[in-house]
């Protein structure tokens, strides 16, 4: 059924690196009054999630509980940090600064911002480019190790944003260590779709692609690096990631810890883009405003060039692209991100003088003596976040989680906290994981979800209105590698949720299972819904088509989870 690897995905074993003390936020040992400024920030944050203290267990919203007894069958095995449960850890892969031919910031205002909005972890992804290839993957690395220094409760990835050959672009990150420069910038130079001239849609340029992943999995089976993963960011945008070549990035590593390529944007950055005039720039969310092109899937229809209540189309359509890997049984997990360059109501204009082609970078932003709402971003978690659950707090504990897809993602901090189990008999599984029990065995879902817990970033708090249950069957994998919907992927349950603080809880009966299936969650604040592209049978009330120069990102919040799969034997 191809569905049978997906229940190993814990990652490596940490044999290179101790797991970091928790940061001070977390640390309930360590008073209010000890902490920074930004630490309080943090601890405020995590206290309204009920993250801390009384509520969901001190520092968690995933404890051992029930698993305990069975940890060989809980996704995430018995390496749970101190017997604590998961630390959910929020953080975005896709940042851009002053070393991107279209950014401004410097690294530590990116880190500086993301660690204010509550960011435990982020990646620095500058633009492959000739320029970038030729002296910023290396210029950038100092400033790097200072944020990581001067702000030692975010953990600070380098990575780049890498024009993937024939498509668009991904994030390529790795475990910092003496060689990471050394393995971006020779990654960059040889794989690059822009360095090579390899951007068109050819099987020579997604040949291309595949063997970059290769060469990140070689990388680590050397030691050269303790782990590289890649995600594919904005996938629909354009139209250029055809499904063939997302599977061909998916199988290209092999399985388990090997795994380079793990996933996409379930949403992609440039949300505030979406503000009309003049209150904002008065495009699309995501600047997803484009038409097919040269290098376009045929296959894919207009409409998914736009988002749906700010998610890419492949993620947003019950029974569409990411479905159709889901019923592969092919672990291919979401995450939602800033792309910030241009901040949305920021002072900061790029610096005068210089040359960025010979610099390798811009000079430091400085005030620009105006409040400038023809930005499209947003600072790294003031709108979007991906929240991984990981052992400890360590660069490979993230990274684990990410491969083991234990994400989930939210918008507008619509929810604080996510505790999915889906269980039966003496064990269970959670996010990016796959229960495996007898044939008949009764199944049952439940989901833990800790409400806004105070205002968002535009001065309100969110209100969570409907939970969505959607369920597929597992059935192998396609004949067609361009194969774009999965017809059994359904809401299977919908729930209203009447509190507006606290945490609610969410039970769905799978009732005695028979066959391998999958299910994810979906919640809505409720502003805006349609019917979905497969029709009412399979999506009665999903988010809407995003209007084009009026799509107010705060009106229409969403958080999305990843799956679980129950395979009955």
């Amino acid at each position: 059924m191809g569905h049978g690897h997906h229940h190993h995905h814990h990652g490596h074993d940490h044999r290179h690196e101790t797991t970091a003390p928790l940061p001070a936020a977390f640390d309930t040992s360590v008073p209010d009054e000890a902490l920074s400024p930004e630490q309080k920030s943090r601890r405020t944050l995590l206290r309204r999630a009920g993250l801390l203290g009384a509520g969901l267990t001190a520092g968690t919203v995933l404890s051992t509980g029930a698993g305990a007894a069975t940890p060989a069958h809980a996704a995430g095995d018995s390496r749970r940090g101190r017997g604590r449960g998961f630390l959910w850890l929020a953080g975005d892969h896709h940042i851009h600064t002053q070393y991107s031919s279209d950014g401004k910031y410097r690294v530590v205002d990116q880190v500086r911002q993301g660690a204010r909005h509550g960011m435990d972890w982020l990646v620095i992804t500058d633009h492959g480019s000739a320029t970038h290839a030729r002296i910023g993957v290396e210029k950038v690395n100092p400033d790097i190790r200072e944020a990581r220094s001067a702000h030692r409760d975010t953990l600070v990835f380098q990575g780049l944003e890498w024009n993937i050959p024939a498509a668009e672009h991904g994030t390529v990150f790795v475990h910092p260590g003496r060689h990471e420069v050394s393995v971006l910038k020779q990654f960059e130079t040889d794989y690059d779709g822009s360095v090579k001239g390899a951007s068109d849609s050819t099987p020579a340029n997604e040949a291309l692609a595949v063997a970059g992943l290769d060469f990140l999995a070689e990388q680590v089976a050397r030691r050269k690096v303790q782990d590289a993963l890649m995600l594919a960011n904005h996938p629909a945008r354009r139209g250029v990631d055809s499904p063939h070549e997302i599977r061909a990035w998916r199988d290209a590593t092999g399985t388990g810890d090997r795994q380079i390529a793990v996933g996409f944007e379930g949403a992609p950055g440039h949300q505030a883009a979406g503000l009309p005039k003049p209150l904002g720039m008065g495009r699309a969310r995501g600047i997803y405003d484009n038409n097919p092109g040269a290098n376009s899937f045929p296959g894919y229809p207009l409409e998914s060039y736009r988002t749906w209540g700010g998610f890419d189309w492949m993620t947003a359509t019950v029974g569409g692209l990411w479905d159709s890997l889901l019923a592969e049984g092919r672990p291919w997990w979401i995450t939602a991100n800033s792309d910030s360059h241009q901040v949305y109501a920021d002072t900061a204009a790029r610096g005068t003088g210089g040359d960025f082609t010979t610099d390798g970078r811009y000079p430091d932003p400085v005030y620009g003596g105006q409040i400038d709402v023809n930005q499209g971003d947003y600072w790294p978690g003031q709108y979007s976040r991906t929240h991984v659950g990981a052992d400890g707090f360590s660069y490979a504990a993230v990274m684990d989680g990410i491969r083991a897809g234990r994400i989930w993602v939210d918008h507008g901090r619509l929810i604080s906290g996510l505790d999915v189990r889906v269980a039966g008999g003496s064990r269970w599984a959670t996010l990016g994981g796959a229960l495996h029990v007898r044939k008949g065995t009764r199944v049952t879902l439940t989901a833990d979800i800790a409400l806004a817990g105070g205002p968002n970033w535009a001065g309100f708090t969110p209100r969570l209105a409907r939970v969505d249950v959607i369920q597929g069957d597992v059935t192998g994998p396609v004949a067609d590698q361009d194969t774009f919907t999965a017809p059994t992927a359904k809401v299977a349950r919908s729930y209203d949720i009447g509190k507006q603080a606290g945490t609610v809880r969410v039970t769905f009966d799978l009732g005695r299972v028979d066959r391998p299936l999958y299910v994810r969650l979906r919640g809505t604040d409720g502003n805006r819904s349609a019917v979905g592209a497969m029709g009412a049978g399979a999506d009665p009330a999903g988010p809407a088509l995003d209007v084009v120069g009026d799509a107010d990102p705060w009106r229409d919040l969403w958080f999305y989870s990843n799956p679980v799969w129950v395979l009955p034997s």
